[in-house]
């Protein structure tokens, strides 16, 4: 599976015009720290280097600040849900009534 760079996307069209504005206010007010829980419920110790958001949506209660690392594993986690979607998807649209003939009992 190949990944898609920042560089070689179109995501930046999306973005509103004044994102850069966006994304500087949520990184103060999370203080620059990654905002993502650790298994014991401590909060990430990592600097925020990114800003994410929620489904295409850019309104300050969807954005929060992450590491490179907690945004990458989330990232790669919403792709394969969206892959699994997508296969399950092909497979009931291409799904046969019957068996195959070399599947058959005698």
């Amino acid at each position: 599976m190949s990944v898609v760079g920042w560089e070689t996307s179109d995501r930046r069209e999306h973005l509103p015009a004044d994102w850069p504005k966006r994304r500087t206010r949520q990184l103060r007010l999370d203080g620059y720290r990654c905002t993502e829980r650790l298994e014991d419920g401590a909060r990430c110790e990592r600097e925020a280097e990114e800003v994410d958001h929620v489904n295409g949506r850019y309104d300050e209660d969807t954005l929060t600040s992450l590491c490179s690392w907690h945004h990458g594993k989330k990232t790669a986690k919403e792709g394969q849900a969206a892959q699994r979607k997508n296969m399950a998807a092909q497979n009931r649209k291409f799904r046969r009534g019957e068996s195959h003939p070399g599947t058959l009992r005698r």
